[in-house]
């Protein structure tokens, strides 16, 4: 029992000892601020991306990873979010909504885990389709900054909202304004400063754009959005009516 308990003390101390030396080598300081506004390099992504087709555009429907699809009815705020045998219906803004699982209708505290389940995954996995659309979302601060290897972008800060509050992301973009990658300091991870790519842009019904692979500097990870369909009817998306049941 003792030779047991030993070999298990040794075994976290390694652990902590790894996690130590993987935050020393791979940490990045927080950028360095060179300028207290970037509104002008905000709005020149913003035009890049075609945020004013983006703005008018209805439905959009798409996937992520790890089997997370959703069907996003923008002029009321709804979405449909089904993962594994779930399916919830969300109205996005009371954060209320009904859930499934497989053909069961959930009542009570059932349904209200399935619907916050639903919104932690859509505040997630949005970013990773919408980032660039939000440099003005309430409760954002751009300033212009340089990494530690001397790299300029755009900070952006989310001092509220979603469910990270105060993650920042430092964006790098091309000679048009379209954003190519960025480097994020959030809470979620343990390392801070790690890169992640912004390419592969999907053109939608319109002229917006969206990027629909990532990868993660950290791992080479590599996040695709895929299933991506848009359109100002349902029928655009293939469905008869419409899929969200509220």
């Amino acid at each position: 029992m003792k030779t047991l308990k030993r070999i298990i003390i040794g075994l976290v101390i390694l652990v902590l000892l790894l996690v130590i030396v993987v935050r020393l080598v791979l940490h990045e300081s927080r950028p360095t601020v060179i300028e207290s506004n970037a509104d002008q390099l905000a709005n020149k992504i913003l035009l890049a991306v075609n945020k004013e087709s983006w703005d008018f555009l209805k439905y959009v429907q798409w996937s992520f990873p790890r089997g997370h699809h959703y069907v996003w009815d923008r002029p009321n705020n709804k979405i449909g979010v089904s993962w594994e045998d779930f399916v919830v219906h969300l109205d996005m803004n009371a954060v209320d909504g009904k859930a499934y699982k497989g053909d069961v209708v959930l009542e009570g505290e059932d349904n209200v885990k399935a619907v916050q389940e639903a919104w932690s995954l859509w505040c997630n996995d949005s970013f990773w389709l919408t980032a660039p659309f939000k440099v003005f979302d309430p409760g954002t601060t751009r300033q212009l900054a340089v990494d530690a290897e001397g790299q300029e972008g755009m900070l952006i800060t989310y001092e509220s909202g979603g469910i990270t509050p105060g993650d920042q992301y430092l964006w790098f973009v091309d000679n048009q304004g379209l954003p190519t990658e960025y480097k994020m300091w959030v809470k979620i991870l343990p390392i801070e400063g790690v890169y992640v790519s912004w390419v592969d842009y999907e053109t939608l019904a319109g002229g917006s754009k969206l990027a629909q692979s990532h990868t993660l500097g950290l791992t080479n990870m590599q996040i695709d959005i895929t299933d991506i369909k848009s359109g100002d009817n349902w029928s655009d998306l293939g469905f008869d009516t419409n899929p969200i049941k509220l």
